[in-house]
Formats: structure tokens, C-alpha cells, sequence
């Protein structure tokens, strides 16, 4: 996980899995990590693209999750939490202000930096978890209780998502980020024919990770609910 890590750590570590994605004809990629998307996605997209290829895209999380939360706040009174990282590198409230199409938004932000270890170890249902859960969604409510929308920064918190709702109001939307992102990247590729066109319709899933294939096997299991077959790679 990224969340504690530096800026320079997390954009080297980016930048080394985009090139060797890049290596295995990927023509687009999506750094579905909030973290990276905060730290990383920007340069990768302005310094170090255009001399690697320029006719390939890398594309973030943070933006298609804004989008979808101004078509569907009511009042602008947005929360957001997040790691360490991509909660001050403040990417959520700058986002938002951009899109908010003359809207006037709040933004509150809450750092969870259990919630992500809680996950990995495959505590989800213990007392430990539910008492950081309770602590960060009280934390972010008091900052402003207004809140109508709230975003799980996180690829690791939907899997807290129903622990999370024993604490949110009903009225409030729990923005799960993977239907969001999966919904942007296809209305992407329509107003993109040109990438969509380099893209096989030869579906095929591969998990690699640069550290122990047998821990990531046992997460990723656990992530999606099926078993899954890693290899592991070096850059």
C-alpha cells in the first residue's frame, strides 16, 4: 500500500509498473489507486508520457469519482476519506472545485490510516475495525454534519463499505469508486473510437506483483471472492 509512502516513492514506484505495462502493449492504463492518482498520475501524464509514448493515455481515479459526485450532490457538502497521502495532497478538494460548474462546494476530509492494514490483515469484521470505522465517520461528520455525499478514497475501503454504513446517516450517498470508474473508462473509450480501437475484445484477466506472489494470491482471493493464480514479476 501507498498511502504513507513519499511523494518521490510513489512516482517512482507508478512510473515503473505504467513502463512495464507499456512493455506488454497496453495502450491505455488506469492507475486505480487513489494515492497513486494523487502523486503520480500528473507527471506520468505530463513529463514522462510524451517521451515514452505519446499516443498511449494513463488515466487516474480522482477525476471520474469528482465528475460523478457533482452530477449527484445536492448541497456541494462533500466528505472524503482517504489515506494519509492522498488526503493531504489535497487532489479531492482542488478536483472538486474544478468541476463544480458554479456550484459552491465544501469539502471535509478524514485521514483512516487503520483502515487500510485492517484489510489486509483480513480484519474486517472485528471490534478493532469497527471501532477506527466508528472513530474516522464520527471524525468526518463533526467536521461538517451536513455532509451528502461521501467518498471511499480508497481501492481498500469498499470492502469496509458495510461496516461503514452502521455509522452514515441513510440520506448520505457511500460513493464506491469501482462501478464509477468502470462506468467513466466506457464513456471514455465512446468519446475516444481511436483508443478504443487498440483495445482487444479478447477479454483476459492477469494478476502480477512485484512482491510475494503467495500473500498476493491470498488478498487478491480475498478482494474478489474467488480464487486467482498471481506471477510474479521484476522490473
Amino acid at each position: 500500500p501507498y498511502g504513507a509512502r513519499s511523494f518521490e516513492v510513489v512516482y517512482e514506484y507508478t512510473l515503473q509498473a505504467v513502463k512495464f505495462l507499456f512493455s506488454k502493449d497496453c495502450p491505455l492504463i488506469i492507475l486505480a489507486c487513489n494515492t497513486a492518482s494523487a502523486k503520480a498520475l500528473r507527471n506520468i501524464q505530463q513529463l514522462d508520457l510524451p517521451k515514452i509514448d505519446p499516443s498511449k493515455r494513463v488515466l487516474g481515479v480522482i477525476r471520474p469519482s469528482v465528475e460523478k459526485v457533482s452530477e449527484i450532490t445536492k448541497n456541494g457538502r462533500i466528505g472524503v476519506l482517504g489515506t494519509i497521502g492522498t488526503v493531504i495532497s489535497e487532489s479531492y478538494p482542488v478536483e472538486l472545485k474544478k468541476w463544480s460548474d458554479g456550484k459552491v462546494i465544501n469539502t471535509v476530509q478524514e485521514a483512516c490510516p487503520m483502515w487500510v492494514p485492517i484489510v489486509e490483515n483480513n480484519e474486517i469484521d472485528t471490534p478493532g475495525a469497527e471501532y477506527f470505522i466508528k472513530k474516522n465517520v464520527n471524525n468526518i461528520l463533526k467536521k461538517d454534519p451536513n455532509l451528502d455525499t461521501l467518498i471511499l478514497g480508497c481501492t481498500h475501503y469498499p470492502l469496509l463499505k458495510t461496516q461503514i454504513q452502521k455509522f452514515v446517516p441513510k440520506h448520505i450517498n457511500i460513493l464506491d469508486q469501482g462501478t464509477i470508474i468502470s462506468e467513466k473508462l466506457k464513456e471514455y473509450l465512446n468519446r475516444h473510437p481511436e483508443m478504443e480501437s487498440r483495445i482487444s475484445n479478447q477479454g483476459s484477466i492477469q494478476f502480477m506483483t512485484t512482491e510475494s506472489s503467495e500473500v498476493f494470491e491470498n488478498k487478491a482471493s480475498l478482494f474478489l471472492g474467488r480464487k486467482v493464480q498471481v506471477q510474479k514479476i521484476h522490473f
